[in-house]
């Protein structure tokens, strides 16, 4: 009986160390929530990787929330970075989204103040250890300033290097998506099903389904000049800003999507983290540059 006691009493110390073992190896992903002495932890655990989730704030139709697409990105970096460690930038909202500025609830900065923010926020990032900057992006009108953005990295010697995350398809992937998606594919563009149904799965509490069909998210093609780009052409489209159905949403199709987004993610970030060769050719092309 005595021997039983003590081997019990040692199972229980060895479960009670390998608890305070895992809490002292836990790590915070977010830049905000490490404290001073986790830093060189965190530099080293995420191999200099730096994470930059950049949102919008602007109408999602009449049901989902403004911060959408900062909530998606906020969900993709937290769920990814629990599988593959990587620090986490604090919330960004500074993006491009001078479409909406007719609609409650934007908020669109200057064009110069949009880019010397990003511009100012990477080199800071930078100057406190990282070298890997992955930009994910949950907007739909970002992606073209930020490839410029990227491509500018280029302008002038910096000690680290720009990614930008752009998940793709599989054939696994979209053949699920077509099974569940019911709207119409072309216009499912903005808080539409696709969109919907991703808020339904990372946050159900902030969608509004019952006013999901208040307004119409349909194409309203009241500018049709051909082979022509303006930058009037979203508004002369969806006025309402807000193109799709998003009363055709559902959760299933929602973990689909995000699921996907995260797995992608999840293996970007191990690439990056191993990745010797980006820095190593700017430094070859900067070399070229200055001779």
């Amino acid at each position: 009986m005595r021997n039983r006691f003590f081997l019990l009493l040692g199972v229980l110390f060895l479960l009670l160390s390998d608890n305070i073992v895992t809490a002292q190896n836990s790590l915070p992903s977010r830049w905000d929530e490490l404290t001073a002495s986790d830093w060189p932890r965190a530099i080293e655990q995420s191999a200099r990787t730096c994470i930059l989730p950049i949102g919008i704030l602007e109408k999602h139709g009449p049901h989902v929330p403004i911060g959408s697409d900062l909530i998606k990105v906020r969900e993709w970096a937290a769920r990814a970075t629990q599988k593959e460690y990587a620090v986490v930038f604090p919330d960004y909202f500074y993006g491009q989204i001078n479409e909406a500025r007719q609609q409650p609830g934007t908020f669109a900065l200057p064009e110069r103040v949009v880019w010397d923010m990003i511009e100012a926020t990477c080199d800071e990032i930078a100057r406190n250890g990282f070298n890997k900057i992955v930009i994910i992006n949950g907007h739909g009108g970002n992606p073209d300033f930020l490839r410029y953005f990227i491509q500018t990295r280029l302008e002038k010697r910096r000690n680290y290097a720009v990614f930008f995350f752009q998940p793709s398809s599989d054939s696994a992937f979209s053949t699920q998506m077509a099974k569940l998606h019911q709207s119409d594919p072309k216009n499912d563009a903005h808080a539409g099903e696709r969109e919907t149904s991703e808020l339904l799965y990372l946050r159900p509490d902030l969608v509004k389904m019952d006013s999901a069909a208040n307004e119409s998210g349909a194409n309203q093609k009241r500018l049709l000049i051909p082979d022509m780009y303006t930058a009037i052409w979203w508004y002369a489209n969806y006025p309402n800003h807000y193109a799709g159905e998003g009363a055709k949403a559902t959760r299933q199709l929602g973990e689909l999507v995000t699921e996907h987004t995260i797995t992608s993610l999840v293996r970007a970030l191990k690439a990056v983290k191993a990745d010797t060769q980006t820095l190593k050719l700017q430094e070859e092309y900067f070399d070229r540059v200055k001779k």
